[in-house]
């Protein structure tokens, strides 16, 4: 009896843990309902810290991360297109609650913000899996120590999501 109590509680174990991320797209994931982001640290994401150039979004894409100091990453991003930016991030990947968060604000051109004041886009953390460090609807992918894709879910007017994928090298 014990035997069997023990194979229904790591069934259930095991059943849960496979619900506690829903796939979004091909190479990201979300958080399910109610459950919580797998732990972590910065020190997992050290590895992202540098500048990366490439493409994403139908332009020149350039992400900038700081070392990890004090428990917080520093990041920028930039998109250019015929020669002009189009837009800007400004991004904080820090430690919370026993994992990491991956937060950001965009700004026009002009520096003018597209969040209100307090608000950020926040992308919780879903797992860390071999090279990849899933956040909920954005994914980065250490290709190789001077490879960067970055898949990123992106809501489509119609409801659906639509996978961008940015294919960066170390600069």
């Amino acid at each position: 009896m014990k035997y069997f109590l023990f194979i229904v509680v790591l069934l259930f174990i095991l059943s849960a843990s496979n619900f506690a991320q829903v796939k979004n797209t091909e190479n990201t994931l979300k958080l399910a309902e109610g459950q919580a982001s797998e732990k972590a640290t910065i020190a997992d994401a050290a590895w992202l810290a540098g500048s990366w150039r490439g493409t994403g979004l139908g332009g020149f894409s350039e992400e900038t991360w700081s070392p990890p100091e004090g428990g917080i990453m520093v990041g920028t991003y930039r998109l250019v297109k015929d020669g002009k930016p189009v837009f800007y991030e400004m991004m904080w990947l820090l430690e919370t609650e026993g994992t990491i968060i991956l937060r950001l604000k965009h700004f026009n051109p002009d520096l003018t913000g597209w969040e209100e004041k307090d608000k950020t886009v926040d992308f919780k953390f879903v797992k860390k899996d071999g090279k990849r460090l899933y956040f909920s609807g954005l994914t980065f992918e250490q290709a190789s120590k001077n490879k960067l894709n970055i898949y990123l879910a992106l809501r489509q007017r119609d409801g659906s999501l639509k996978e961008e994928a940015f294919k960066m090298k170390r600069n």
